[in-house]
Parts: C-alpha cells; sequence; structure tokens
C-alpha cells in the first residue's frame, strides 16, 4: 500500500508591526514608487522585541493544529526551517516542541535559506512514506529583521518577519505527488549571511547582515526556476494546464511572472503575499500557501506546485494533491 503525505492543516502568522515603503524612503535613499517597480513589494511585517523564531511559529502551528481538529501528542515529527534561530541550540523544532508540550516526537531544523519550507516538505514526504511518521508538523519561520543592515538600500527593503505552518498526515489519498530538490555551493558568495563570531575568529570584521549581489542572483533564480518547472512537469509525466495553483517563494514579482508564463499560467492562478509580506525567507511559501486555503481559493482536489530559490543556491518544488 503506497503512503501519501495528506495536508491536514495549514497556518501562519505575522507580526502586528508593519514597516512601508514610505517608512524606509526615511531611512534610506529609496522611494515607494522605486521599491515597487522593482520587486512588488509596498509592506513588510517586522517582530516585536519578545518575539522570537519559536514563538511565530507555535502561532502558525496552533492554527494548523485547530483547521486539522487534531490532538497534538498525535505529532511525531516537527521540522522547522529557519535561518534566524532563536539559539545555535537546541533547535527551534525542540523549542516549539516544549512550546507545544508535545513529548513522544522527534524534532530538527533545517537550513536551505529560502527553499526551507520545500525541503521541509520533501523530507517529511520521505518519513511518511517511510513509515517512520504519521503526522508531520513543518514550519518556516523567520525574523529576517535582525539579520538586515538598514542602512543598505539593497536589501533592506526586500525581506520581512513571519510564520507559515502545514500538517501532514499519513493517507492512502494521494496527497504530496513529488518533490524535486537541489543545490549547489559554488554560488555560495552571490548571497550569503555572515556568522560574526567565525568572522572573527578569522580576524575579519564582519556583520551578520544579509549580502546579495541582486542582478546576478535574479538572473540565476528566473533560469533555476524555469528548469524546475519543466523538471516538475517531466518527472510526473503533466502538462502545465494540470496545475491549478502556483505558490512561489515571494522574492520578486518578475521572478514569480517569469515562472507562471513557463507553466502558461495567467497570473491569477498564482497566490501572490509578497506585496503586503515582502520576502520572509524560508516561511514565505507555507505562508501564501495558507493565505490561499484559507481565502477559498485552493479547494480539495485543486493540484498545486509549490517551488522556491534560496541562498546557497537551494532550489526545489512540491507538487501536492490538496
Amino acid at each position: 500500500m503506497t503512503r501519501w503525505a495528506n495536508v491536514i492543516g495549514t497556518g501562519g502568522y505575522l507580526p502586528e508591526s508593519i514597516r512601508s515603503n514610505r517608512d524606509l524612503s526615511q531611512m534610506v535613499d529609496t522611494t515607494d514608487e522605486w521599491i515597487y517597480e522593482r520587486t512588488g513589494i509596498k509592506n513588510r511585517h517586522i517582530a516585536a522585541d519578545h518575539e522570537t523564531a519559536s514563538s511565530m511559529a507555535e502561532i502558525a502551528a496552533r492554527q494548523a493544529i485547530e483547521m486539522a481538529n487534531i490532538d497534538p501528542q498525535q505529532i511525531d515529527l516537527i521540522i522547522v526551517a529557519t535561518g534566524t534561530p532563536d539559539r545555535v541550540y537546541p533547535s527551534t523544532a525542540c523549542l516549539l516542541q516544549q512550546r507545544l508540550g508535545v513529548r513522544n516526537c522527534v524534532g530538527f531544523d533545517i537550513q536551505a535559506a529560502c527553499s526551507g519550507s520545500v525541503f521541509g516538505l520533501s523530507i517529511a514526504d520521505q518519513y511518511i512514506r517511510t513509515g517512520f511518521a504519521k503526522t508531520v508538523l513543518i514550519v518556516g519561520t523567520e525574523i529576517c529583521s535582525r539579520i538586515i543592515d538598514w542602512s543598505d538600500r539593497s536589501t533592506c527593503i526586500l525581506f520581512g518577519d513571519g510564520a507559515g505552518a502545514v500538517l501532514l498526515s499519513a493517507s492512502e489519498q494521494p496527497g504530496i505527488l513529488a518533490t524535486h530538490i537541489h543545490s549547489d555551493g559554488g554560488y555560495e558568495d552571490l548571497l550569503y549571511c555572515p556568522n560574526p563570531q567565525a568572522a572573527a575568529a578569522a580576524g575579519q570584521n564582519e556583520a551578520g547582515h544579509i549580502h546579495m549581489r541582486g542582478n546576478e542572483v535574479f538572473k540565476v533564480a528566473v533560469n533555476t526556476l524555469g528548469r524546475i518547472v519543466d523538471e516538475t512537469l517531466e518527472a510526473n509525466d503533466l502538462q502545465q494546464s494540470d496545475i491549478d495553483w502556483l505558490v512561489p517563494h515571494q522574492a520578486n514579482t518578475r521572478i514569480i511572472a517569469a515562472t507562471a508564463k513557463k507553466l502558461g499560467m495567467d497570473m491569477e492562478q498564482v497566490i501572490l503575499t509578497l506585496e503586503n509580506q515582502g520576502n520572509t525567507s524560508s516561511a514565505s511559501v507555507l505562508l501564501a500557501f495558507n493565505e490561499g486555503i484559507r481565502d477559498g481559493r485552493i479547494l480539495r482536489g485543486h493540484t498545486v506546485l509549490m517551488e522556491a530559490f534560496g541562498a546557497g543556491f537551494t532550489w526545489g518544488s512540491a507538487l501536492l494533491k490538496y
């Protein structure tokens, strides 16, 4: 019997504080029009001082648990994707496990930058298919605002904070149909965030802020996401018309539009949250998926293609029947 990983619940959390393009124009040399034209972003949410990756993850996770209508003790695996953990260790997954009060469970973090949620779905799918786990919680949670240099116009306009969650359960009915994940460390210097302690030990004075060579990242991202679309369709013997919804990583509207064009999809079939959330890194795909489900666009029986691209470089897709 084939064991499928079915989506039974989703959740999302965005901090209350909002930083608009107009706010940023008071901090760096930019304008609302300039940012929106190049990125599609108008606002981003900023975590309060008391908030952490695990506290945001808890809110998103509890929403998913409530939608699924399950006892949290049924969760036997927690995977958290984050590049902004509360601590080096223990893992944010263990901190989330404690917050949820789940005891008989395994938890660990993964770090695949903006592709984190897609990587998490792929890992969870394997665990469910092999029978290791029956109910898996995947959360992408990021406080990007704390690793941003707010005087760097090229990066401070892009990122925001938030958490997205999805609960998967083993089922005899098709759910996640396939995942495809990749990485190439040859591009490590195009998008990275240093570890200040490691830099200091090496005699370097480098703050822990995001560094990005935007034009080069953009070109690689467009080409790479085009290839992952082709790979996903060919590997699963699907046509472009078989996809009901594209749920992309929310990095840049031009990148998203290029991927939609590759699929022959109208932008009405794309879940877009970028305008009012910015790039929430590993949280963005699950935040968009949650929004599409909760506002009634993504319905049971729909075929959904998720795709993401991030530092590493990492990239991947998850194809599922909701």
